[in-house]
Protein backbone atom coordinates (compact mmCIF):
# COMPACT_ATOMS: atom_id res chain seq x y z
CA UNK A 1 0.00 0.00 0.00
CA UNK A 2 1.18 3.15 -0.91
CA UNK A 3 0.96 6.27 2.01
CA UNK A 4 1.83 10.14 1.46
CA UNK A 5 2.97 12.23 4.48
CA UNK A 6 3.57 15.56 4.12
CA UNK A 7 5.35 17.88 6.89
CA UNK A 8 6.80 21.35 6.53
CA UNK A 9 4.84 24.73 6.44
CA UNK A 10 3.51 26.24 9.33
CA UNK A 11 3.65 30.49 9.60
CA UNK A 12 5.68 32.22 7.24
CA UNK A 13 5.81 35.65 6.43
CA UNK A 14 4.81 37.47 3.64
CA UNK A 15 8.06 37.73 1.18
CA UNK A 16 9.47 34.23 3.42
CA UNK A 17 9.99 30.72 1.69
CA UNK A 18 9.53 27.52 2.62
CA UNK A 19 9.77 23.95 1.61
CA UNK A 20 6.97 21.56 2.16
CA UNK A 21 8.27 17.73 2.09
CA UNK A 22 5.83 14.34 1.12
CA UNK A 23 7.36 11.25 1.79
CA UNK A 24 6.14 7.97 -0.20
CA UNK A 25 6.13 5.39 1.19
CA UNK A 26 5.21 1.60 -0.17
CA UNK A 27 6.67 0.08 -3.24
CA UNK A 28 5.29 1.23 -6.78
CA UNK A 29 7.02 5.21 -6.73
CA UNK A 30 8.39 5.05 -9.89
CA UNK A 31 5.01 4.10 -11.75
CA UNK A 32 3.43 7.47 -10.55
CA UNK A 33 4.12 11.08 -11.43
CA UNK A 34 4.11 13.22 -8.50
CA UNK A 35 1.54 16.20 -8.06
CA UNK A 36 1.34 19.42 -5.75
CA UNK A 37 -2.25 20.65 -5.23
CA UNK A 38 -3.74 23.34 -2.62
CA UNK A 39 -6.76 24.49 -1.94
CA UNK A 40 -7.58 27.93 0.24
CA UNK A 41 -10.81 27.76 2.48
CA UNK A 42 -13.88 28.87 0.31
CA UNK A 43 -12.30 27.91 -3.01
CA UNK A 44 -11.85 24.73 -5.49
CA UNK A 45 -8.50 22.61 -4.95
CA UNK A 46 -5.91 24.09 -7.56
CA UNK A 47 -3.18 22.28 -9.15
CA UNK A 48 0.18 23.65 -8.33
CA UNK A 49 2.72 21.61 -10.21
CA UNK A 50 4.11 17.86 -10.73
CA UNK A 51 6.98 16.13 -11.73
CA UNK A 52 8.04 12.72 -13.70
CA UNK A 53 10.24 9.97 -12.69
CA UNK A 54 12.83 11.90 -14.15
CA UNK A 55 12.84 15.15 -12.39
CA UNK A 56 11.13 17.08 -15.53
CA UNK A 57 8.71 19.74 -13.85
CA UNK A 58 5.25 21.10 -14.90
CA UNK A 59 3.41 24.19 -13.54
CA UNK A 60 0.34 26.05 -13.14
CA UNK A 61 0.34 29.36 -14.91
CA UNK A 62 0.91 31.13 -11.43
CA UNK A 63 3.18 29.04 -10.01
CA UNK A 64 5.55 29.19 -13.60
CA UNK A 65 7.05 32.45 -12.74
CA UNK A 66 9.56 30.84 -10.68
CA UNK A 67 8.35 31.33 -7.00
CA UNK A 68 7.65 27.50 -6.88
CA UNK A 69 9.84 24.67 -7.66
CA UNK A 70 9.33 21.11 -7.49
CA UNK A 71 11.54 18.45 -7.29
CA UNK A 72 11.36 14.80 -6.28
CA UNK A 73 14.34 12.42 -4.99
CA UNK A 74 13.63 9.18 -6.36
CA UNK A 75 16.22 7.15 -3.73
CA UNK A 76 14.51 9.13 -0.92
CA UNK A 77 10.95 8.11 -2.17
CA UNK A 78 10.17 11.92 -0.96
CA UNK A 79 8.83 15.28 -3.37
CA UNK A 80 9.47 18.51 -2.75
CA UNK A 81 7.85 21.84 -2.74
CA UNK A 82 10.11 24.97 -2.63
CA UNK A 83 8.07 28.20 -2.26
CA UNK A 84 9.64 31.32 -2.34
CA UNK A 85 8.34 34.86 -2.25
CA UNK A 86 5.32 33.94 -0.47
CA UNK A 87 1.82 36.12 -0.66
CA UNK A 88 -1.15 35.74 1.71
CA UNK A 89 -2.57 34.90 -1.18
CA UNK A 90 -0.73 31.54 -0.97
CA UNK A 91 -1.86 30.37 2.02
CA UNK A 92 -3.74 27.09 1.47
CA UNK A 93 -3.84 23.45 2.37
CA UNK A 94 -1.40 21.68 0.36
CA UNK A 95 -1.70 18.19 -0.80
CA UNK A 96 0.84 16.16 -2.37
CA UNK A 97 -0.58 13.36 -4.61
CA UNK A 98 -0.09 10.81 -6.91
CA UNK A 99 -1.10 9.79 -9.99
CA UNK A 100 -0.62 6.85 -12.50
CA UNK A 101 2.01 7.81 -15.88
CA UNK A 102 -0.63 6.27 -17.66
CA UNK A 103 -3.19 8.84 -16.95
CA UNK A 104 -4.34 11.78 -20.07
CA UNK A 105 -4.19 14.46 -17.27
CA UNK A 106 -1.34 15.14 -15.12
CA UNK A 107 -2.96 18.82 -14.24
CA UNK A 108 -6.44 17.18 -13.54
CA UNK A 109 -7.03 16.48 -9.57
CA UNK A 110 -9.88 13.95 -10.47
CA UNK A 111 -7.46 12.11 -12.29
CA UNK A 112 -5.00 11.54 -8.84
CA UNK A 113 -5.48 8.46 -6.90
CA UNK A 114 -3.12 8.86 -3.91
CA UNK A 115 -2.95 11.67 -1.55
CA UNK A 116 -1.45 13.34 1.54
CA UNK A 117 -3.35 14.48 4.42
CA UNK A 118 -2.71 17.96 3.59
CA UNK A 119 -0.47 20.65 5.03
CA UNK A 120 -1.51 23.93 6.19
CA UNK A 121 0.98 26.67 4.81
CA UNK A 122 0.29 30.26 6.24
CA UNK A 123 1.51 33.89 5.04
CA UNK A 124 0.60 36.25 7.03
CA UNK A 125 1.00 40.16 5.98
Amino acid sequence: QVQLVESGGGLVLAGGSTRITCVVSGSGFSSYVAGWFRQAPGKEREFVAHVTWSGVGTYSEWSAKGRFTISRDNAKNTVYLQMNNLEPEDTAVYYCALVHWSSSDWRDAREYTIWGQGIQVTVSS
